[in-house]
């Protein structure tokens, strides 16, 4: 059997021209559908939908929640301070027409746009504040007002912004080393003082203990001498009235007293006479034998 080439042609045109006909929108995308350039059916749902072969053009985008991560933004705070931040946008397309009209269809158009937008926001909002208040203070706050301008900005893009998040806010490496020296300089200054309050008090406290230590001392002294004054009397008391009972037993007691004290080391060697007054007691003792 012979098929004709026309035939042929004209079966592949069809087929060609079913499958031109429809289209299917699945939940991840949205779709329009234009006729020469002009939207005639924007935000098409989800689902299968009939269009004229060649005349219409189907165009089909992502509608899944979709991030703008880019390279940290240079922002100005209300102290005249410069600060790299770090941050984050999550949108997604809710109008197809709107998106088509400002970006062309383009992701790449939409985040440079919305990059841009997002830098104005970061300026506005940090020129209000000061560094203390965006990096710790008011972060939280400042993150839901930056979503909820962002997302008001952002309409005529057919987009809507979902979340905003700030990653992390840096000083400038340049900023960061003079306020590291700086930071530096007042712990080393801060150091100094701290150890000068330290060796004064030092000095403060080993002058009170020195005073102290002079009075203790004198005190310890007069109250020794005062006992050894009191000692003294009361062995003079002693003596004199072991002296009024017994005279000889004093005499006796005080001579062997001077002997010892006298002939303390073996090597002590005196010349006296022996009719000297030092052994009266003792020449007596032995001339009353």
């Amino acid at each position: 059997m012979n098929i004709k080439p026309s035939y042929l042609v004209v079966a592949l045109l069809l087929i060609g021209l079913i499958f031109n006909s429809f289209f299917i929108v699945d939940e991840r995308e949205r779709a329009i559908v234009l006729q020469f350039g002009e939207a005639i059916r924007p935000n098409v749902e989800v689902g299968f939908h009939l269009k004229a072969p060649i005349i219409h053009e189907v165009k089909k985008f992502d509608s899944r929640i979709r991030s703008l991560d880019e390279d940290p933004d240079r922002i100005l705070t209300v102290e005249s301070k410069y600060l790299l931040v770090d941050s984050f946008v999550k949108y997604k397309i809710t109008d197809v027409l709107l998106f088509y009209k400002a970006t062309g269809g383009s992701f790449i158009n939409l985040n440079n746009l919305l990059g841009q937008r997002t830098e104005f926001e970061l300026k506005n909002q940090f020129g209000k504040r000061t560094v203390t208040e965006v990096v710790s203070g008011e972060r939280d706050e400042l993150m839901d007002i930056m979503r909820e301008n962002l997302d008001s900005s952002v309409v005529d893009l057919g987009i809507e912004v979902i979340d905003f998040r700030i990653k992390r806010i840096d000083l400038p490496s340049e900023l960061s080393n003079s306020v590291y020296e700086r930071m530096r300089t007042e712990r080393k200054r801060l150091a100094e003082e701290l150890r000068s309050e330290g060796k004064e008090i030092s000095r403060e406290i080993t002058a009170i203990a020195d005073k102290d230590k002079v009075v203790i001392l004198a005190e310890a002294y007069k109250l020794a001498e005062q006992i050894r004054g009191e000692g003294d009397a009361q062995s003079a008391a002693i003596y004199a009235n072991a002296f009024s009972q017994d005279p000889e037993f004093y005499e006796f007691t005080r001579s062997i007293k001077a002997y010892t004290e006298t002939f303390q080391s073996k090597s002590d060697v005196m010349l006296i006479d022996s009719d000297s007054d030092f052994f009266q007691y003792l020449n007596k003792s032995l001339g009353d034998e």
